[in-house]
């Protein structure tokens, strides 16, 4: 009796066990893919901030940096830009920004895509006249060799 109660308990116990060490394995695999998020959230709302502190500062470097050569975006006028006519706009661009505020900035991510919508909001000067301007803001971003690209975005002048 005691030859069969023996292997019938250790099977016992390797059944309800493996379970347990496998739900620890998952608990740690989850922490570290929340760690992995949160680490790429900061760096896409790093990205919007520095994009806005581009356009201000009328800097096509960054974009040529950070933006994929497939880049197309959509201004608030509707007129469709490829990255070098976004980085010609923004290098030769009519208007001074004094400030340039992002604000509101939700990110979700999609295994290596990001979808971030944000609020810009800009005062300056543009022919002489003095403007104030808020936008809501969709930017695509994929992950890939060389970190996160831009690959899309769209412009949308807010009322007021």
């Amino acid at each position: 009796m005691k030859t069969i109660f023996t292997p019938l308990l250790l099977c016992a116990c390797c059944v309800f066990l493996c379970p347990s060490t496998r739900a620890q394995c998952n608990v740690e695999e989850r922490k570290e893919m929340a760690a992995d998020a949160e680490l790429h959230r900061e760096e896409l709302v790093n990205l919007v901030r520095e994009t806005a502190r581009a356009v201000q500062l009328k800097n096509p470097s960054f974009f040529h940096r950070v933006y994929g050569e497939d880049f197309v975006g959509t201004a608030p006028n509707g007129m469709m830009m490829d990255k070098a006519a976004l980085m010609a706009y923004i290098e030769h661009a009519p208007a001074t920004y004094e400030t340039f505020v992002v604000s509101d900035v939700h990110i979700r991510i999609f295994q290596d895509t990001a979808v971030i919508t944000s609020v810009w909001s800009a005062r300056g000067t543009q022919a002489g006249r003095i403007f104030s301007r808020q936008s809501r803001v969709m930017q695509v971003f994929v992950y890939g060799q060389r970190g996160w690209q831009a690959v899309a975005s769209q412009e949308t002048l807010l009322p007021g």
